[in-house]
């Protein structure tokens, strides 16, 4: 039996159950009769619901479209034709749970479409028919009629599918009227019966694939009905109470009901009994037509001894108990596990049992689906069996199990086991003891267990369907044996940080791994495992950057199939500026995810802005102006640093200006003028040298008594030799003094090459200090001006001049 982990979760790795009929609830017999055309009438609205309203009377003004109207769980005690005349398209009526005492069906004769009629569970003791030729489904049960609500009409109601009838007596006449119909279920109940005591009542013969009888609860069997269905799949009994005396009243009856049948399956609900009349009855059924036989909630009373039983050939192929509660404290296990054990049938089914312990069987034991679930079974369970050849499915969920290689040694005998479900135990692994699997498991469950990264060395070697959900794994050990075959892994609500790459599961096509840790999934997953047919890795704390980027481009390329709860379940859970955006949504610029891209993007603009800011600094002589900005605000802090008094001890000028006589039409045209103009007070060798003396010494007597000195520099300057030496003097009193008293003013352009060697100081200082150049454009000689001015303290008091330098 295949099964799968597709569209499951945790813990839903499918069992594969064996086929018990189960009871026909009355919605599944509900929507079997209607099928589509009801589903019509949802999608249309045609669906009215006043169920639970505390209702007293049906409600007045419906719609004429209705064709479905629930009514149930009310307080209506009555109907009228007038309440269900404008509904002429009703098909389906549920009036269950009302207070509804008499029931004349005259009342539905303008309904003529009504299918399916549900009045159980109220308190109808007298009833008036009227046919409705289209009924399917008509539930009287649950009432308190006398004697069974079958009229004549229902002879003629060939459409009856479900009937549901209660009554306190039964009569043969009774039932004439419907013992032709070919029915799929009818419902008797009789937990209300009396019947006629020492009286065997002898009911016509029943057709009907499906029969439930519901017996009187807490009251000792002792129904004495001759009944005899015919074409009967399933027979469904419910509060049985037998002691060792009314057993074989039980089994007479059973043994009417399924005489001349060839199959059947048969349902106990709320039996109690004796050990000794259970073991009865399982002998009466063994050689009956019964397939399948399923019990639920089971009470054991009185004593648990040993009862001899043959296991003769038998029809049966499953048994299943589920909800045993035994009320003996002191009894014999090896009796109660030896009937169960030694039993030749292909299916047994013992949940919710609490027991401890099941004997392995004595010899090769048919047994090929075992379920053991909601007990306390340990890892003591088959150890060492050898009998159990042809098992294919073991289900051990929710018991006591806490070792995984006593576990896997359990099986190592089970040479056809194929299904394994271990889910909701505390098994763990600590890499210890031999896991020595047997080599036909196929699908293992150990869902919802303590099992950390090491359950990942010891798995079999042949799994194809794992399910490890709700553990506490954290990663995939690296070192972990190949698991080639592996097709669908659950590893959802665990706390993985990264999806697991197929390397170790080459032929992975299923992966839930939902609700794990991962924040930063790899790209290497889509490269990796390219034969993922679905995927399930939503309500994971993804961090929305740049490498989840191209992992959500990645998902969305893929269909909704493959990618299951995409993209609802796929939101970004950090930074919190996007948290609850889901990755569909989540978009980043190309350049915040790529340095290379960056990069080039700041080389360009940084190139594109060189070549913009060198285009206007030759266009606009933008250099230019920003040294002479610098220099007279270099110049201005200067002479703010120089004390005052020092200043007004020695100077008698503001400033000596050495130039060639060729550049004399500048100095007397452009530089005084604009000196004057200021009252700053000037040295020149034609009006302040003093005759008599020698040239050189003017020139030291002049640069001493002046507070700066002005060179005006050109091709003319180097030219002249007592230019040379007044640069000279300058440059001697700047050395020695430490006085910044220089104003290089570069009237026109000096090539380097044409400065003679011997003017080597001019070379230096050209170098090392910032120069003022004259520009003939109006406009910037602004600034040059400016500069000038900033370079002198013009509060400088000078001493007075005398008639000698």
């Amino acid at each position: 039996m295949t099964v799968t982990l597709k569209d499951v979760q945790c813990n839903s790795m499918a069992n594969p159950r064996p086929p018990f009929i189960r009871t026909f609830h009355f919605l599944h017999i509900f929507m079997l009769i209607l099928g589509n055309r009801i589903q019509h009438s949802l999608e249309n609205e045609f669906v009215v619901n006043y169920s639970n309203n505390f209702l007293s009377h049906v409600p007045r003004l419906l719609s004429s479209k209705i064709t479905v109207l629930d009514l149930s769980l009310n307080n209506i005690t009555g109907l009228q034709i007038e309440d269900f005349k404008p509904l002429p398209k009703l098909r389906v009526l549920k009036l269950s749970h009302n207070r509804i005492q008499h029931l004349d069906i005259n009342v539905f004769k303008f309904n003529q479409d009504l299918q399916y009629l549900d009045l159980s569970h109220n308190k109808l003791w007298r009833i008036s028919c009227y046919p409705l030729m289209n009924l399917t489904y008509l539930d009287l049960s649950f009432n308190e009629f006398e004697a069974l609500p079958i009229c004549e009409e229902f002879a003629n109601m060939s459409q009856l599918d479900f009937l549901g009838l209660s009554a306190t007596r039964i009569q043969k006449s009774d039932l004439l009227p419907i013992h032709h119909l070919n029915l799929s279920n009818i419902l008797l109940d009789l937990q209300r019966f009396y019947g006629k005591k020492d009286k065997l009542e002898s009911l016509p013969i029943l057709s009907t694939k499906i029969l439930q009888i519901i017996f009187p609860p807490n009251r000792a069997f002792s129904v004495q009905l001759d009944m005899s269905v015919s074409n009967l799949r399933s027979l469904e009994l419910t509060n049985i109470n037998l002691d060792n005396d009314k057993c074989s009243i039980f089994n007479g009856f059973v043994s009417k009901l399924i005489n001349n049948l060839r199959f059947l399956n048969l349902t106990l609900y709320h039996i109690e009994t004796t050990w000794k009349c259970f073991v009865e009855i399982l002998q009466f059924l063994w050689d009956k037509p019964t397939e399948y036989l399923s019990i639920y909630n089971l009470t054991l009373v009185e004593t648990i001894d040993y009862e001899p039983f043959s296991y003769y050939e038998t029809s049966l192929k499953g048994l299943k108990i589920e909800l045993l509660s035994v009320k003996v404290y002191i009894f014999s296990q090896t009796s109660l596990y030896r009937i169960f054990s030694n039993m030749n049938i292909k299916m047994l089914t013992l949940s919710n049992t609490q027991m401890l312990h099941m004997l392995c069987p004595p010899k090769p034991s048919p047994f090929q689906y075992l379920d053991f679930s909601n007990s306390l079974f340990t890892e003591s369970l088959f150890q060492d069996c050898r009998n159990l050849n042809l098992l294919q499915t073991l289900i051990l969920q929710k018991n006591k199990f806490k070792h995984l290689y006593k576990i896997a040694q359990m099986t190592e005998k089970m040479e056809s086991l194929k299904h394994l479900d271990l889910s909701q135990n505390s098994i763990r692994y600590d890499n210890r003891g031999n896991c020595s699997w047997t080599e036909s498991l196929l699908v293992l469950n150990l869902s919802s267990n303590e099992l950390t990264d090491s359950v990942f060395r010891c798995l079999p070697p042949n799994i194809t369907v794992l399910d490890l959900c709700r553990n506490n794994i954290r990663s995939i050990p690296k070192d972990m044996s190949n698991l080639e075959t592996l097709q669908e892994l659950n590893i959802a609500f665990n706390s993985l940080a990264d999806l697991p790459g197929c390397s170790t599961f080459s032929s992975l096509s299923i992966l839930i791994i939902r609700s794990n840790s991962v924040s930063r999934p790899t790209t290497n997953f889509f490269n990796s495992c390219q034969n993922i047919k679905l995927l399930q890795a939503g309500d994971n704390p993804f961090l929305c950057n740049c490498e989840l980027r191209e992992f959500s481009k990645n998902i969305a390329t893929l269909s909704n199939k493959v990618v299951s709860g995409w993209p609802h379940l796929y939101k970004c859970a950090f930074p919190d500026s996007y948290k609850g955006i889901q990755l569909k949504d989540f978009h980043l610029s190309p350049f915040s995810c790529s340095l290379v891209l960056l990069v080039i993007t700041v080389v360009i603009i940084g190139s594109v802005l060189m070549i913009v800011t060198t285009f206007l600094c030759i266009r606009f002589d933008l250099p230019w102006y920003l040294r002479m900005i610098f220099q007279w605000t270099q110049t201005r802090r200067r002479a703010r640093n120089i004390p005052i008094d020092k200043l007004e001890r020695t100077f008698q000028f503001h400033a000596f200006i050495s130039y060639s006589e060729l550049d004399s039409a500048w100095v007397k045209h452009e530089l005084l003028p604009n000196l004057d103009d200021e009252d700053i007070k000037i040295c020149l060798h034609e009006r302040n040298f003093v005759p008599g003396k020698s040239i050189v010494e003017n020139i030291i007597n002049c640069i001493e008594k002046s507070y700066k000195s002005i060179f005006i520099l050109s091709p003319n300057f180097i030219q002249s030799e007592w230019c040379h030496y007044e640069l000279y003097f300058a440059h001697h009193k700047l050395f020695h003094e430490g006085s910044d008293n220089l104003i290089l003013i570069l009237l026109e352009p000096i090539p380097s090459c044409s400065i003679p060697a011997r003017y080597h100081k001019l070379k230096a200082l050209m170098a090392q200090r910032t120069y003022l150049e004259w520009h003939k454009e109006k406009s910037k000689q602004v600034l040059f001006w400016a500069n000038i001015k900033a370079a002198f303290n013009m509060k400088l008091a000078l001493v007075k001049e005398g008639n000698d330098i």
